[in-house]
C-alpha cells in the first residue's frame, strides 16, 4: 500500500502539524484557484496517480503556472494524463493544485528501517528533488536510530551540521523533522519521504513539504487509524498480483506490485528496507516490487513463488533473493520453498541464474541447501551472507544480467 502526493499526503503531514503547501483538489472553484495563485504568486498543478507513480516531473507532468487560464487548461491536460515508467502505464485520477512556496534551498529527509542494522533509519540530504541513489555518501546522512528512543532533535542538528546545512536553516527544522517519526511509528507506515522539503523564504525559514510519499504496511491495523477514504489504495490489479493478494494470511506477507512484465531479474524481497533498496535499484530490471516477510510457512511461500515462475521465470535471467538480517523469518523453509518451486518449474528457463543475499536464524542450513540443489540442477548461483552490502549484492545482480543479456546476442 502506497500513497504519492500532496492530495492526501497533506493529511498525513497535518495529524502531526508539519507544514506542508496548501493543496486543492481538481474539483477546486476559480475563486480558490485564484487564491491560491495570489498567495504564491503562481500556482503548481500535478496529476494525482495512485499508489507508487514516481518522476512526475521528469515525464513533464508537473506544471508551474501565474494565471487562472493556464491553471485550468493544464487542469484538463493533467487531469486524465498517462505515462510510463519502464513498461508500466500509469493513469492519473484527477488533479492538485499546490501552493507555490518561494524558496532558495531544499532538502530530501526519508526514514525506514534499515537492513544492515535492523533500526529505524532516517536519511537527510541537504539537496532536495534529486535522485538519492546519484549522489556521493558525503553528502547524505544516514541516522540510525534507537526506536524506544525515537527521533530525536540532536539527530537532526548533528546531521545537519555534518552536512553543512546553512545556520538558519537548522533550528526550523530540528523542530518539525522529528515529527515525521511520530507519524512511522504510531500509523502503520514502513517509509516516509519528503522530496523536497523547501525552506520558504521570510523572517524565519519555515521548512514546508512540498511532495510526500508514504508505504503502509497494510497488516498493521495501526494504519487505519488515518481514516483515508477508500479509494486511496484503490489500484487495477493485474492477474499476477490478484492470485498473490489472494494469498495474504495472518502469517506472512505477500505484498507484491508487477512493475515490468517484459523485465529480467525476478526479485523474491523480504523486508521493507529490501523492498525499498532493490525497487529503487533494480528499476525496470525488476519485474516485480515484493514483501515476502514475516515468516512465511513452507506452503505459503512455495505457492507465492510457484506463481512467480508461472508468470515470470520464462524471460528471467536472474531469480534473486534479497533480504536483510531477519529476526524470525526462517531462512531454511523461505529458500527451500522457493528453490523446490524453481525445481518443478525449471523447465520454463533451465538457463536462469539464482543469487541469494540474506541472513537470520537457519541460513547456513538454507544456503547448503540452495547449493546442493542448484549443483543437483546445474544451475549457476551465487550467495552473499548477512555481513554482505546490500546495495552491493544488488549492484552485482544488475552487472551479471547486463553480462547474461550481451552474451544472448
Amino acid at each position: 500500500m502506497q500513497l504519492t502526493g500532496l492530495k492526501y499526503g497533506k493529511q498525513l503531514m497535518d495529524i502531526v502539524d508539519f507544514p506542508v503547501a496548501e493543496t486543492l483538489t481538481e474539483n477546486a472553484t476559480k475563486e480558490q484557484i485564484e487564491a491560491l495563485i495570489k498567495k504564491g504568486g503562481k500556482v503548481v498543478v500535478k496529476p494525482s496517480f495512485m499508489g507508487s507513480a514516481g518522476k512526475k516531473g521528469k515525464a513533464g507532468l508537473v506544471k508551474i503556472v501565474d494565471n487562472y487560464a493556464d491553471a485550468n487548461q493544464a487542469r484538463k491536460d493533467l487531469c486524465f494524463a498517462e505515462y510510463k515508467q519502464g513498461n508500466t502505464t500509469h493513469k492519473a485520477n484527477g488533479c492538485t493544485f499546490e501552493e507555490f512556496v518561494a524558496s532558495d534551498s531544499e532538502l530530501y529527509v526519508s526514514i525506514t528501517t534499515s537492513t544492515i542494522t535492523r533500526t529505524p533509519t532516517m536519511l537527510l540530504i541537504v539537496e532536495g528533488g534529486v535522485e538519492v541513489e546519484e549522489l556521493p555518501p558525503e553528502k547524505k546522512a544516514i541516522i540510525p536510530f534507537n526506536p524506544n528512543e525515537g527521533l530525536r532533535g540532536y539527530h537532526v542538528n548533528d546531521a545537519l551540521i555534518k552536512l553543512g546545512c546553512p545556520k538558519a536553516f537548522i533550528s526550523p527544522l530540528v523542530q518539525q523533522i522529528p515529527k515525521l517519526w511520530d507519524l512511522y511509528n504510531n500509523y502503520g507506515l514502513t517509509m516516509i519521504e519528503i522530496n523536497p522539503i523547501r525552506m520558504q523564504k521570510g523572517k524565519r525559514p519555515v521548512p514546508v513539504a512540498c511532495d510526500v510519499k508514504a508505504a503502509f504496511d497494510q497488516d498493521d491495523p495501526a494504519h487505519t487509524r488515518i481514516k483515508f477514504p477508500n479509494e486511496v489504495f484503490a489500484t487495477e490489479l493485474t492477474e499476477f498480483e490478484t492470485e498473490i493478494n489472494q494469498l495474504r494470511t495472518y502469517q506472512g506477507q505477500s505484498d507484491v506490485v508487477e512493475l515490468n512484465p517484459n523485465g529480467t531479474i525476478l526479485p523474491f524481497m523480504f523486508g521493507g528496507g529490501a523492498n525499498s533498496a532493490a525497487t529503487e535499484v533494480l528499476g525496470d530490471k525488476a519485474m516485480f516490487s515484493s514483501d515476502f516477510g514475516g515468516n512465511p510457512p513452507y506452503a505459503k511461500m512455495k505457492e507465492i513463488a510457484s506463481i512467480c515462475y508461472k508468470h515470470f521465470l520464462k524471460n528471467a535471467n536472474i531469480v534473486q533473493i534479497i533480504g536483510g538480517k531477519a529476526n524470525n523469518t526462517d531462512i531454511f523453509v523461505t529458500i527451500k520453498a522457493m528453490l523446490d518451486a524453481l525445481r518443478e518449474n525449471i523447465h520454463l528457463n533451465p538457463n536462469v541464474h539464482v543469487i541469494i543475499g540474506r541472513g537470520g536464524p537457519n541460513v547456513v542450513q538454507g544456503m547448503i541447501y540452495a547449493r546442493d540443489l542448484l549443483d543437483s540442477m546445474k544451475v549457476p548461483y551465487k550467495m552473499f551472507g548477512f555481513d554482505s552490502s546490500m546495495i552491493g549484492v544488488l549492484n552485482y545482480t544488475l552487472e551479471l544480467d547486463a553480462w547474461i543479456t550481451a552474451n544472448k546476442k
